[in-house]
């Protein structure tokens, strides 16, 4: 009976440390697709350039893999910002965003991974850093700290996030971007401007969960393959447009996966996100905190 009890504490620590690092994984996804209602299935393969940016400055210059991120989120901003521009002129101010705009993001992922493959192979990468490795134990209890530190990065991108949509002009305006356009140009702000600046500020969570994703595992191009199915499972889950749903959501997914790992073998792990999407569409299709 104690294993059993030493068993689940720990499956249950370890769903909660996964899921704080699946909010980092979603919520650039939560922003694009929650709130702007673009698929944006090329989002895991910015992650993943931005785990290779984190292991060649981390190589090189031995500089810890989240101070990298921190450094690159002005960069991916741009990046999204200008990717945005060009999904704009070329699909949604045509009104042809639907599937030809899910194909321009196809094309993005597959390039992107491609262009990883030329240049890096497909060895798997990994960086250095003092928590990778070490572990507190209190009690029973096991908190490794390549998961726990990606957690608490990850719990901090996710408030600064929040208060950033919350108490600011231009983050009520991107909420107003999605439900009422008219308005928000009869209080002076331009809906594409905005548009963009949400699209981008998406983007730029990009390097800092692709930071942590490298410190949690190796990588290789095409593990952003992976995060696809769970990153809008979590989105649906939690509730389209509801950033406090996508942390629900995140951890949800993350226990009932460690739960899974634990029991039943980490082969089954990957599948528990489809069923979880399936079954938010059948019985709650507007999530746990969706309007």
């Amino acid at each position: 009976m104690g294993v059993s009890f030493d068993l689940l504490i720990n499956a249950v620590i370890a769903g909660i440390l996964l899921g704080g690092f699946y909010t980092a994984v979603t919520i650039g996804v939560s922003i694009s697709f929650g709130i702007l209602d673009i698929v944006n299935i090329a989002h895991p393969a910015f992650i993943i350039l931005g785990s290779y940016i984190a292991y060649i400055v981390n190589t090189r210059l031995g500089i810890d893999p989240i101070a990298i991120s921190v450094i690159m989120l002005p960069v991916f901003y741009l990046l999204g910002a200008g990717v945005y521009q060009v999904y704009y002129e070329s699909f949604e101010r045509r009104g042809q965003e639907a599937l030809r705009g899910l194909s321009f993001f196809f094309g993005l992922l597959f390039v992107t991974e491609v262009m990883l493959i030329l240049v890096f192979g497909v060895d798997y990468r990994y960086v250095e850093a003092p928590y990778i490795g070490p572990s507190w134990r209190i009690g029973v209890m096991d908190f490794p700290l390549r998961m726990l530190v990606p957690c608490i990065a990850a719990l901090v991108l996710f408030a600064a996030i929040e208060l950033y949509l919350s108490y600011t002009f231009i983050g009520r305006a991107i909420f107003a971007a999605a439900q009422d356009q008219l308005t928000l140009r009869l209080m002076g702000a331009s809906p594409l401007r905005i548009q963009r600046i949400a699209f981008g500020v998406s983007n730029a969570t990009t390097p800092a969960a692709g930071a942590l994703l490298i410190i949690i595992q190796p990588v290789e191009p095409s593990v952003g393959r992976e995060y696809i199915g769970r990153v809008f499972a979590i989105c649906v889950l939690g509730g389209l447009g509801s950033l406090p749903g996508t942390v629900i959501g995140a951890m949800l997914l993350g226990i009932l996966e460690s739960f899974t790992a634990t029991f039943y073998g980490p082969s089954w792990a990957p599948a528990v996100a489809f069923g979880v999407l399936l079954l938010t569409l059948a019985f709650r299709p507007a999530g746990l905190l969706g309007r």
